[in-house]
Order: C-alpha cells, then sequence, then structure tokens
C-alpha cells in the first residue's frame, strides 16, 4: 500500500484528474461547443499521463516472478492439469489432482463459512441443465455472445477484443513503431470495452493485424454464443443449455425462498456450482476455462431502501478503489507486478458517500476484501475497480470488480453488481408469474381494482387441460393488463393471450371483468439485486501465484506458502529415522491430529529429513512434525514443529499439538505467539 508521504505526492494529481473529468461531463450536460470539450478533453489526457508517470516511478518493485517454475510445480506435483492429457489435452478443460482439489475445497468452505453462515443466508443448489426459455428471458440467448474473428485459410477462431489488445500491446512495446502510431494504439485500448463488430473491424483493418499464429488475414468480426447447447429428453425438442451462470437458478426460486424467509425482505439466497462457456480461445490456464466454479449471492433488496444493518461494522475498513473517474489506465495497458499501480485508498464510508451507489454494494465489497486476504491474497495486489457506463449492462445501477495483479495482469475475479429489478421482471414478463414482495404502507390506501376472473365451466370445454394455466394467467395480470384486455374483449370480441410464446384466443363469454375499490395494507413491490458473483478458479490461480516462493540463496528451492486455514494438508508427520522406537510416537501424533480433524501427510521414506521437509514445503503444508530419538525418551511424548515459511521450529508435548495446530490454523494464535510460549528448537537440517 502506499506511504503517507507517496499519498500526499499523488493526492493533488488524483485531484486535477478529477477536476477535469467532472468538467468534461458539466460541458457536455450542458451541451457545449465541440471545441470546447475537445480541449478539455486534451488537458485530461495530459494530467492522467503525469498522474500515470508518477504512479509508476513511486511504485514499490515486486520480486521478480519465474512463471514457468510455478507451472512446473503445480504440473509435477499434480495440483492440476489439462484434461484428457493422454488424448492430447483440451484447452479450457482442467482436472484438479490431490492438492489442487484439497486447497479448491478449502477455500469454498471458508467462502461458505463466511458468506452462507455468518450472514445468515439461503443456500440453493439448482441444476445446471437449463431450459432454452430461461435463457431466452434472462437475456443469454440473444446476448451472451463475444466478437470472433477466423484465420481465412485455416479457419482458427480468435477473439476480436483480445487479438486486438494484444497486438496493441505488441506495437507499444515495438521501438521502431512511431510515437503517433502508440497513440493511436492507447486510443483504442481505452475505448476498447465498448466496440461493437465495425468498431473492431475497423480497428483490424487500419492496423493492418493479421493470425497472430500464421501472418494470414483474418475475416471480418463476427458473434459467436458462449453457451453450450443440449437438448433435454429423446426427441431433442426439448432445447436447452448448460447454465452461463448460477443466478438464474435462484431468480426463478424466488416466490419459494421468500416464502421460506416469511415474506421479509432484505434477504440473500447464495448457491455454489458450476458455470459453463463454450470460450472462443481459451488462454492463461485457470483464468479462461469452459467450465468453472462459481459462488454467487443474489441478495434482495426494496429498491427504495438499500440500506444495511451491519454497515457501521466495516464503515472504516480501507479498499483501494479505482472508480471511474480515473479508470483510464486499464484501457491503455495492464502492468506487471513491478509496475503495480498505486490506487486511491479510502474508508468505506466515504466511498459510498462519494463514489458506491449504496450501502448494500459498499458492505459486500467490504466482505469481498476481508475473505480475499482471509484465504491469502497479496493486498497490495488488490484492487476494486468501477465499470465504465459502457460496460455495464442498461439496467445496471453500478458496479465493482475485485481484481487481483497476477504475472498476466490485473484480473477479475469478483464481480460486484447493483442489477436493480432487470431479472425479476423479466421473468415475470415470460412467465406471468408475479416475482414481488409486499411492504407494508404507514396508512391504509383505497385503490381500484379490475380483475379477469375466468368463466372455469366454459374455459374447461374450450381448452380441456391448459384451462389451469390460462386461469392462472388471467389471476397474475395487473390492473393495466386486464383493462387493456377488456378494451380487446369490446372491439375485437377476442383477446389473444400469450403464455410463454402460445397464444390462446379468448372470447367475452370465457372472462368476467369485475371491478370493485380495496383498502390495502401493503404494496407490491419488485425487489432490486445486489449480487457479488466470485470466480473461484481465478482466485485460486492469483492465490497460488501470490503464495508460490523461492528460498533465499536457493532459488531452485521453490515452495508454496499458503495460509494454514486453506493450506490442502495443515501437517507433514515426519519421523527422524525408520527405527522402530519412533512408531509409538507417530501414532499418538496421528491420534491427536485426527481428533482435532486436521489433515496430514506421513513422510517415512528414505532421504535425510532436510531433502523431506523440502518435498512438503512444496506442496504448501504450513507445519512440519518431527518425531525423533528426543520424542520417545520421556513420557509424555514430544515432538519438534517447523513452521515452513520461516523454519523456525519449537518443540511441545504431543497433548497440546492438535490444539496449537487447531489454533494456528483457525487464526485463533500466530507462529510468534506459538515461538513466545514454547522452547526453541535449533535444528541445521534446513
Amino acid at each position: 500500500m502506499a506511504t503517507p508521504e507517496i499519498e500526499a505526492q499523488l493526492a493533488p494529481l488524483r485531484a486535477a484528474v478529477k477536476e477535469y473529468g467532472d468538467l468534461i461531463r458539466d460541458l457536455k450536460a450542458k451541451s457545449a461547443p465541440k471545441i470546447d470539450i475537445d480541449k478539455a478533453v486534451v488537458e485530461l489526457k495530459a494530467r492522467k499521463r503525469l498522474l500515470e508517470e508518477t504512479e509508476i516511478s513511486l511504485a514499490p518493485k515486486e520480486a521478480s516472478f519465474d512463471r514457468l517454475k510455478l507451472e512446473d510445480l503445480l504440473k509435477r506435483r499434480f495440483f492440476y492439469d489439462q484434461s484428457f492429457a493422454i488424448y492430447g489435452g483440451v484447452t479450457g478443460l482442467y482436472d484438479f489432482g490431490p492438492m489442487g482439489c484439497s486447497l479448491k475445497a478449502n477455500m469454498l468452505q471458508e467462502w461458505r463459512k463466511h458468506f452462507i453462515l455468518e450472514e445468515g443466508m439461503l443456500e440453493v443448489d439448482c441444476t445446471s441443465l437449463t431450459p432454452e426459455p430461461v435463457l431466452k428471458a434472462s437475456g443469454h440467448v440473444d446476448r451472451f455472445a463475444d466478437w470472433m474473428v477466423k484465420d481465412v485459410k485455416n479457419g482458427e477462431c480468435f477473439r476480436a477484443d483480445h487479438l486486438i489488445k494484444n497486438s496493441i500491446e505488441k506495437l507499444m512495446n515495438d521501438k521502431k513503431v512511431s510515437a503517433d502510431v502508440k497513440r493511436d494504439g492507447e486510443d483504442v485500448l481505452a475505448r476498447l470495452e465498448g466496440f461493437d463488430d465495425k468498431d473492431m473491424h475497423e480497428v483490424i483493418t487500419r492496423f493492418k493485424f493479421k493470425s497472430p499464429i500464421t501472418g494470414n488475414d483474418l475475416t471480418e468480426p463476427i458473434a459467436f454464443n458462449l453457451m453450450f447447447p443440449t437438448q433435454i429428453g429423446p426427441t431433442g425438442d426439448f432445447k436447452a443449455f448448460l447454465r452461463p451462470e448460477t443466478a438464474q437458478g435462484i431468480f426463478v426460486n424466488f416466490k419459494r425462498l421468500l416464502e421460506f424467509n416469511q415474506g421479509k425482505l432484505p434477504f440473500a439466497a447464495a448457491q455454489i456450482g458450476l458455470g459453463f462457456r463454450n470460450e472462443i480461445s481459451p488462454r492463461q490456464g485457470l483464468i479462461r476455462v469452459r467450465e468453472f466454479t462459481m459462488c454467487e449471492i443474489e441478495h434482495f433488496v426494496d429498491p427504495e431502501d438499500k440500506s444495511f444493518p451491519k454497515f457501521s461494522k466495516i464503515a472504516d475498513q480501507k479498499l483501494v478503489l479505482f472508480p471511474h473517474v480515473i479508470n483510464w489506465m486499464e484501457h491503455q495497458r495492464r502492468k506487471s507486478p513491478s509496475e503495480m499501480l498505486l490506487q486511491t485508498k479510502m474508508t468505506i464510508y466515504i466511498m459510498f458517500q462519494k463514489t458506491v451507489a449504496n450501502e448494500t454494494l459498499g458492505y459486500y465489497m467490504a466482505r469481498c476484501h476481508q475473505f480475499l486476504m482471509k484465504v491469502g491474497i497479496d493486498g497490495r495486489r488488490l484492487r476494486f475497480r468501477q465499470h465504465l457506463s459502457n460496460e455495464m449492462a442498461h439496467y445496471a445501477q453500478d458496479c465493482w470488480d475485485a481484481e487481483i495483479l497476477t504475472s498476466y495482469g490485473w484480473i477479475e475475479c469478483v464481480g460486484n453488481a447493483d442489477r436493480a429489478c432487470y431479472d425479476l421482471l423479466q421473468h415475470y414478463k415470460a412467465t406471468n408469474v408475479k416475482l414481488v414482495a409486499e411492504k407494508k404502507l404507514p396508512q391504509p390506501v383505497d385503490v381500484d381494482i379490475v380483475e379477469a376472473q375466468a368463466n372455469m365451466a366454459l374455459l374447461g370445454k374450450s381448452f380441456k387441460k391448459e384451462a389451469k394455466k390460462i386461469q392462472s394467467a388471467l389471476q397474475q395480470m395487473t390492473s393495466e393488463q386486464v383493462t387493456s384486455l377488456e378494451a380487446d374483449l369490446l372491439s375485437k370480441k377476442l383477446f389473444n393471450l400469450n403464455i410463454n410464446g402460445e397464444a390462446y384466443p379468448l372470447t367475452p363469454d370465457l372472462i368476467n371483468i369485475k371491478k370493485y375499490s380495496k383498502k390495502i395494507h401493503v404494496q407490491e413491490i419488485t425487489p432490486s439485486v445486489i449480487e457479488p458473483s466470485y470466480g473461484i478458479g481465478r482466485i485460486m490461480y492469483a492465490l497460488l501465484e501470490h503464495s508460490f516462493r523461492q528460498r533465499e540463496g536457493d532459488e531452485q528451492r521453490t515452495f508454496l506458502a499458503f495460509k494454514p486455514l486453506v493450506a490442502p494438508i495443515k501437517c507433514s508427520v515426519l519421523p527422524i529415522s525408520a527405527n522402530d522406537q519412533l512408531v509409538a510416537g507417530i501414532e499418538a501424533v496421528k491420534e491427536e491430529l485426527s481428533r482435532y480433524e486436521l489433515s496430514y501427510k506421513v513422510d517415512d521414506s528414505s532421504g535425510t529429513i532436510g531433502r523431506r521437509y523440502a518435498r512438503t514445503d512444496e506442496i504448501g503444508i504450513p507445519f512440519g512434525i518431527t518425531v525423533d530419538f528426543e520424542s520417545v525418551k520421556t513420557t509424555p511424548y514430544t515432538v519438534t514443529i517447523r513452521h515452513a515459511e520461516t523454519m523456525s521450529q519449537i518443540r511441545l508435548e504431543v497433548s497440546e499439538l492438535g490444539r496449537l495446530i487447531s489454533d494456528l490454523v483457525a487464526g485463533r494464535q500466530q507462529w510468534t505467539d506459538a515461538q513466545a510460549k514454547y522452547p526453541k528448537f535449533e535444528s541445521t537440517t534446513d
């Protein structure tokens, strides 16, 4: 994080950028002459450039990171590997080995505890197969697509925006490219998020970009829907998709969840499950895959009151923010860890007052920060970036991505969005099933009610088994819809009722229109939704990078320094030799660890104790328990515990071992506390 001295230097420069950002918005709002706006834009760019240069000059220099060494470790120790590797592998699909599986499970367990248990959320587990009408209503069938270009000769596909970004970044690093071309490239990157197919084609043509693999020409961009299609049942008529997100399962079950919550708002529902996206050209390991684990929360709240009861508990928490006012560097080029920008550090309270849409969104951002720090993400490489207006869906009111800096650049790992009422309204329009809550009015109100009542005797004769469906749809209609129905029946003697795309012709004799006045004590409202969405695979990869270490003085000796909370295995049990005298001590240690439900790995293989320490350090086991000849000399038995990251050791009785390790894993004690309590053990084996 930035020191007070650095912040003092950056603050006036940020204020200068904000001043002209506000000025340009004001000029546009007043429809000022274009020449005045252009002049202000030039000045804004100059101020941004000065801020950028100053930030980079003051940024801390991170230790060098060797991604190849990390990837070698992860593959060799089978944290994860490409699926179906013996058949040549499939890009975008990965299998987790024992260590990766355990690490992921521990992260999910902590997520469930941190959010579902501590916040009292309602957990659901919905099917991955989703009928087409559901995703048609949500907008995924029509709009869940990326622009793709193809190699004109071999047909290889590339995601258009990624190809443009990567090609321009290559130009920026080419000393032979002129300053004018580089400035043009910077301008393209700044606007790339809002480009459509025509914009992308114009850029590819103007810069003469080719296939990065073959150098061949490229086709014009075409839309490619990212969902995996399938069919339900043997006929092939029931179209469906593998879900691209878990959220829709929660939205379609809103009524049941509201009933379970006794009809009260606000409440939150959560789901952990798989999502599927048929990425055009998956790259970068776990960062861009075709099957992934998501953890999503849908917090339903009164759209007129998005305050949060526990907001005061996090009001003083500080986050690194990248608000859209200065959200420009991200769209110029992604920096390496050694060039990490120093962002604006603000408390949640200040952030809420000035930048974030509401308390509920701000609360979830703070809790997101707490979770990421708890599992081991480096706080110096974590920021919250606010979406530009052209990035957000038209219905979204605000959106902040938790981004983590890796060797691939800043990676979006968590989305925190205010989705307003969009999803529930879309599913209501598609099904005529009201997805609303009731809000108590301060005073009763008299309202005029217009209802359409089905004549079930005649309706049953005309529509048979469909009659109940029609009756239900009529009951769901609003007063305005019934008034429109009545007008059609009077003028046309016919009303076509649409249910899930199928029309049912209704004549006046099938419907009775009832009008009356009613005193109501509650108001129906469609809740707004605050949605935090976590990509576990991306967080996991960032955690692996942030946990990767090299021993000082021995760069070939690499290891993973996980936080004990998420470490796949908490302890290694290492007998000093294969002597039978140590068996009783080893069994006592295993029994003690099992009593506290602590995972462990016994390494009684040949080789020196130092070599075995290195093997267990490499896979991120935080504590090494050594049973030596001193351990079994006395009763009760004693052992030494070695802290992998610092290589320091202490000695204690086996009877105290389980509680100490349990406390260290849960964070109730730190290693320094254990060192202060127990005698130090000196060893020369490391």
